[in-house]
């Protein structure tokens, strides 16, 4: 795998850590900008929201630039908006540099996909989605908990500089190490921006395609259901006490980590086994979580065992996405990002509604079984009218 690749996974990192470092931060946002908590969480939907919307939006934009230009001019937006945010006195100011922040990271993800497998061999893209969405998963396990820690000893505003300074490294980096190729793939001669984009939309309507981002976001709303409320189900249901809860969130972090370098391995040769394997699994995994969340030990084991089996399986899904689109590299991966963010927006808040319906804190882990399930049905469906969402990494054709 190119180094460069493990690059742009360094700033997925520093990004990542921004996405989810607010739930630590979010008391301490409220009481010096004088809002209210729930106020202050508004900044974590502002950044879902803008992933959403961001992911295709930017991904467009992006086709008239090289994808050197495109992703440094991303890289350098999110640094600036994090030093604005440090130093603002205002929330108005600051919800806005959250959801400028998640327009600038949906735009480098889709970018950074597309430059990942075109630097990857042409078999190999599993690989190189796992190298990306591991800067997720070591956000989950050193950045999440290390941002927590900086805001309780520095304040809030620590987290926003230390997310700013890891960007530096990876901007010098993009600038030495990506090539300057298109952002749109191809020669750069195919075309102005936008026939190149009407031509990757044209590839995008391929039933595969649609069915596995409609797999993605099923899978993803199921991890982030149960990840939002894991730790009131732990120190309510189950008992751990607070304190041990940055280790909780770290082990599902590693949990992630594991797994997607274990689907980076197999994905791109036998994505069909670990799909059939791992998918029934992890809704079976998140309703034995449901009935055994009163004891810790289970508890504690199939934090770590669902993280795994959710990235794996998330992951090599993303990948199939990529393999499916091999005529719209770019405009995949921004769908791919947007497809895992309204996962993120729709479980969260489906989680939400069962515990405010006095469902009890465990009602956010069958909401994970159930979606997993629907994606379960989902790809039987899709297998029964002829269309086989899941394939064999082929190599793909010239980017």
């Amino acid at each position: 795998m190119p180094f460069a690749v493990y690059l742009l996974g360094l700033a997925v990192f520093a990004q990542g850590t921004s996405e989810f470092m607010l739930s630590g931060l979010i008391p301490g946002i409220a009481r010096d900008l004088r809002v209210s908590i729930p106020a202050a969480g508004l900044l974590t939907s502002a950044f879902a929201v803008g992933m959403v919307v961001g992911a295709p939006l930017m991904a467009v934009l992006s086709l008239r630039w090289s994808r050197r230009f495109a992703l440094l001019a991303f890289l350098v937006t999110f640094l600036v908006v994090h030093v604005v945010g440090a130093l603002t006195t205002s929330y108005g100011v600051l919800l806005g540099t959250r959801v400028i922040a998640a327009l600038a990271n949906a735009g480098f993800l889709a970018v950074a996909m597309a430059t990942a497998v075109a630097l990857a061999p042409s078999d190999a893209k599993g690989r190189a989605t796992s190298v990306l969405l591991g800067g997720v998963t070591i956000a989950c396990v050193a950045g999440v908990p290390g941002g927590a820690l900086l805001g309780e000893v520095w304040g809030w505003r620590s987290a926003f500089w230390a997310v700013a300074v890891a960007l530096v490294p990876a901007i010098v980096a993009v600038l030495k190490s990506v090539p300057s190729g298109p952002a749109g793939g191809g020669d750069g001669g195919a075309g102005p921006a936008g026939a190149r984009a009407r031509g990757e939309l044209r590839a995008l309507r391929r039933p595969r395609l649609l069915v596995l981002l409609a797999l993605a976001a099923l899978v993803n709303g199921g991890t982030f259901c149960t990840f939002t409320y894991l730790a009131p189900l732990l120190t309510g249901d189950t008992g751990i006490g607070s304190s041990w809860m940055p280790l909780m969130l770290a082990l599902f972090g590693l949990g992630s980590f594991a797994g997607v370098t274990a689907s980076g391995r197999v994905a791109d040769r036998r994505p069909t086994r670990l799909l059939v394997i791992c998918g029934p699994a992890l809704a079976a995994g998140w309703a034995v979580f449901a009935l055994a969340a009163g004891a810790p030990v289970p508890a504690v084991v199939l934090v770590f065992v669902q993280g795994t089996l959710s990235f794996a399986v998330g992951s090599t899904l993303i990948s199939q996405v990529l393999y499916a689109a091999t005529g719209a590299p770019t405009l995949a991966g921004g769908f791919a990002t947007a497809a895992l963010n309204v996962g993120a927006t729709l479980g969260p808040w489906l989680g939400g509604l069962t515990i405010g319906a006095g469902l009890g804190l465990r009602s956010p882990l069958w909401v994970s079984a159930l979606l997993v399930a629907a994606a379960l049905v989902t790809a039987a469906v899709a297998r029964a009218v002829g269309v086989n969402p899941v394939e064999k990494g082929q190599p793909a054709v010239a980017q």
